[in-house]
């Protein structure tokens, strides 16, 4: 088995070189795709690399609607992504008209969306941001500005009790990290009262509250090089953990899935993608992004704005 992954490493690995490719993948993607990865990151590290990507051929190892990003910040070049079916819950509970609708019925607000929404959502949006940068976002625009938060709801509430803010909050949520409990975090902190729990603001209110720490994956990883614990219960997708280990082997990492009433912290569609499928992509060249000039230009406003702000404001360089 080990020998097979390795073949198929180095045969990727012998083609995106070959191709001019690069592979971005997302901190949720099996062990051995982020290790044939050139760039591994969260949401807003993966937006700001597709922009200043120069390879020919941009593989996105995550789901549709990052690789629709990347395509977005890169209209001349080829983007793949391995599986075309690999989706995201957050992004399938908010469709572009139905936004479209709820915001002519709020004209008086601005549109902020989670950039874990389709090309439709973002071009309706005014203002994109991820988990790693909303909350400056938010603070950073008029405390007198109305303001209509998309898709997550349990992000957008995190952000109005961070921020004081009474954002309208579209109903949708990931379903990964709204099926943990705070029960099963409890028990597992009763059990384990050295180990802080940090927990991505994608999960439900009733968690957060029992959490130690609040953040995105990239905030996750800097919080445990900077804490002196050695041990954390972690509480977001389990992709994450590969990372985590190989920045922390000293550290020990506790999940929902130790608490053995949960199962839930696995994404089935960021686990699509394999070593096979993304050859296979590489390989053929498809399945390959492809949207209308006009999508495409509505899209990357409101995603540009999110990036020079958080430039303006020192979150990325």
């Amino acid at each position: 088995m080990m020998e097979d992954i390795k073949r198929l490493q180095q045969e990727i690995t012998e083609l995106k070189r070959k191709k001019n490719a690069v592979i971005l993948g997302h901190y949720y993607q099996r062990p051995e795709i982020q290790e044939v990865s050139d760039y591994i990151g969260d949401s807003l590290a993966l937006a700001q690399e597709a922009q200043r990507c120069m390879a020919d051929i941009i593989v996105f190892c995550g789901v549709h609607f990052m690789a629709e990003t990347a395509k977005i910040l890169n209209p001349t070049r080829k983007v793949l992504l391995p599986v075309m079916e690999a989706g995201c819950s957050l992004a399938e509970s908010c469709k572009a008209e139905d936004l479209r609708r709820f915001h002519a019925e709020h004209k008086d607000h601005i549109v902020i969306s989670y950039i874990n929404c389709t090309a439709e959502v973002k071009a309706e949006s005014d203002l994109i941001c991820t988990s790693g940068n909303a909350e400056k976002l938010v603070n950073a625009l008029p405390k007198e500005q109305k303001i209509i938060f998309a898709p997550d709801k349990n992000l957008g509430s995190y952000i109005n009790s961070k921020t004081g803010r009474e954002m309208l909050l579209w109903n949708g949520v990931c379903t990964v990290h709204d099926a943990m409990q705070a029960e099963g975090v409890l028990k597992l902190k009763a059990e384990n009262m050295d180990a802080p729990v940090i927990a991505h603001p994608e999960c439900n209110a009733a968690l957060l509250k029992v959490a130690d720490f609040v953040g995105s994956t990239k905030a996750m990883l800097n919080y445990i090089k900077k804490s002196d614990a050695k041990r954390f219960i972690v509480v977001t997708e389990s992709g994450i953990l590969y990372e985590m280990k190989k920045e922390n082997p000293d550290r020990e990492f506790i999940t929902l899935k130790d608490e053995k009433s949960c199962a839930c912290d696995d994404c089935g569609y960021m686990k699509m993608n394999t070593l096979e499928n993304l050859l296979a992509c590489l390989r053929d060249e498809t399945p390959e992004i492809v949207m209308s000039e006009e999508l495409i230009e509505a899209a990357k406003r409101p995603i540009v704005r999110m990036l020079e702000m958080s430039r303006e404001m020192g979150i990325i360089k």
